[in-house]
C-alpha cells in the first residue's frame, strides 16, 4: 500500500509518498510560493533532487505538478495514480468534536471550517489541500490527522481556564494544544530508543520550530501541553508571543487604537524572538547577532531559553518526575547552543549535557552525559510517517 501524505500551508504544499509495506519514503517534496510568479517545486527521490521553477496559480495546479513529478518518464516512482491507495492530510484543529484521526467526509470538512477562527493560519490551508486533492484524486479515500487529538487525554483541571465557566459552556473556551502529531511520534520513538514500554516512560517533548510547544507525555498519553486554545500561547516562539499578562492586550488596544485583528497580527507575526530582537524570526539569524554582541538578540535568546526551562520544570511537576527530555523540529534539532543553554537552567534536576555529543544537527542521538539523572535526546520528528500509519489503519 502506498499513501500520499499532504501538509498544506497557505502558499506551500509539502508531500511524501510512503510505501507502507516497509514504511520507506518513495519520494517527497515541497511546492513553495504557490500563487506567486516565482513558485517552484523541490522534488526528491532518494539522493536525487529536482528543483523546478513552475509558476502555478493555486494548490490544485501545484497538486497537478506534483502528480507529474511522481509519474515522470525519467525519475517517476509510480506509473499512475492507481498505485496510490489513500491520502493523509495534516489538520491542526479539531477541537472537542474530533478526538482522533478520521476518514474525511463532508461533516469533517464542515468541522474543520467551523474551527478556522481558532487556527486562522492553519485550518484554511488544510481545507485548501483537501479540496485540491479531492479535485485531482476523486476516488481515493482521504484521512485527516489532527494535531489537537493527542491532547484529548489532558485532565480537566489542566485544560480549563480560570475565567467564568459559562465561556467554556457557550464557546468551548479551553486549552486544546497543538503539534500533537509530532509529540505523539517523538514520545513513542523515545520509548523505543531507551528500550522501555511507552507506558513506563515520562517524557517532555520540546517541539521547537517556527511554532513551538512542549508536551508532558506520561504512559504514552499527553497530560499537559504549553499551547492553549490557539497556537499563540505557551512559550515565546520565533514570531509569536506565547503567554503574557492578558491586560497587556487591552492596554495596547486602548493606547494604540488597535483592532482585535491588528492585535492578533502583532501577537502572531511580530512578537516572540523577532519582537524582542528586531533581527529576524529565524533563530539562526538571532544566534549570529547574539554572538556578534547584539544586546537585544542576546535578550531574545535568554528569554526563550529561560521560559522553556521553566516549562520543563513545570511538566516534571505534572508527571511527578521525568525520564527523558526530547528536542525536535527545526530549532530543537539544529540549534546546539539553544539546547545547551536550556539544559544549563535544569542542572538542579540532575540534567547534564555532554558538549561533544550535543554538537549534532537533525540526527537521532542522546546528548546527555552517562551520569545525567534525566536523559536528553535529539529526535527528528516524523509527522508524515505517523499520518501515513493512521491513514493506513483507518482505511483498512
Amino acid at each position: 500500500m502506498k499513501v500520499l501524505v499532504i501538509n498544506c500551508g497557505s502558499s506551500s504544499l509539502k508531500y511524501q509518498l510512503i510505501d507502507m509495506e516497509n514504511e520507506n519514503v518513495i519520494a517527497k517534496g515541497n511546492y513553495e510560493r504557490i500563487g506567486e510568479g516565482n513558485s517552484f517545486i523541490t522534488h526528491k527521490v532518494g539522493s536525487e533532487k529536482h528543483v523546478i521553477e513552475y509558476p502555478v496559480e493555486n494548490h490544485k495546479g501545484a497538486f497537478e505538478v506534483i502528480i507529474e513529478q511522481l509519474t515522470h518518464n525519467d525519475y517517476g516512482v509510480i506509473s499512475s495514480l492507481d498505485e496510490i491507495s489513500a491520502v493523509g492530510h495534516r489538520v491542526v484543529y479539531g477541537g472537542e468534536k474530533i478526538k482522533e484521526s478520521v476518514l474525511i467526509t463532508d461533516e469533517v470538512i464542515d468541522t474543520i471550517r467551523e474551527y478556522v477562527e481558532f487556527a486562522p493560519l492553519h485550518n484554511p490551508a488544510a481545507l485548501i489541500g483537501i479540496e485540491a486533492s479531492k479535485q485531482i484524486m476523486k476516488s481515493k479515500p482521504m484521512v485527516a490527522v489532527f494535531d489537537t487529538a493527542f491532547h484529548q487525554t489532558i485532565p480537566a483541571e489542566r485544560y480549563i481556564y480560570p475565567i467564568p465557566y459559562e465561556y467554556y459552556e457557550k464557546y468551548k473556551v479551553r486549552k486544546y494544544g497543538f503539534h500533537g502529531t509530532s509529540h505523539r511520534y517523538v514520545s513513542k520513538r523515545v520509548a523505543e530508543l531507551v528500550n522501555k514500554p511507552v507506558e513506563e516512560v515520562k517524557t517532555i517533548v520540546c517541539h521547537l520550530g517556527q511554532g513551538a510547544s512542549l508536551c508532558a507525555v506520561q504512559g504514552g498519553k499527553s497530560v499537559d501541553t504549553s499551547m492553549g486554545m490557539t497556537p499563540v500561547s505557551g512559550i515565546p516562539m520565533c514570531a509569536r508571543s506565547g503567554d503574557l499578562d492578558p491586560s497587556i492586550v487591552t492596554y495596547l488596544m486602548k493606547k494604540e487604537g488597535l483592532t482585535p485583528d491588528e492585535v492578533e497580527t502583532i501577537l502572531n507575526k511580530k512578537s516572540g524572538a523577532l519582537g524582542i530582537s528586531k533581527v529576524s524570526p529565524d533563530f539562526r539569524d538571532i544566534e549570529n547577532a547574539a554572538d556578534s554582541g547584539d544586546e537585544k538578540a542576546v535578550l531574545a535568546r535568554n528569554v526563550y531559553c529561560y521560559t522553556l526551562a521553566q516549562y520543563i520544570a513545570k511538566y516534571a511537576v505534572a508527571m511527578n518526575g521525568v525520564d527523558v527530555i526530547a528536542f525536535t523540529a527545526g530549532v530543537g534539532e539544529n540549534q546546539v547552543n539553544i539546547r545547551k543553554k536550556i539544559c544549563e537552567y535544569l542542572q538542579w534536576m540532575g540534567v547534564k549535557v555532554d558538549i561533544e555529543r550535543n554538537n549534532v544537527q537533525s540526527e537521532e542521538k542522546e546528548v546527555s552525559t552517562d551520569d545525567s539523572k534525566v536523559k536528553v535526546w535529539v529526535v527528528p520528528t516524523n509527522e508524515e510517517l505517523l499520518i501515513a500509519r493512521d491513514t493506513k489503519n483507518i482505511i483498512e
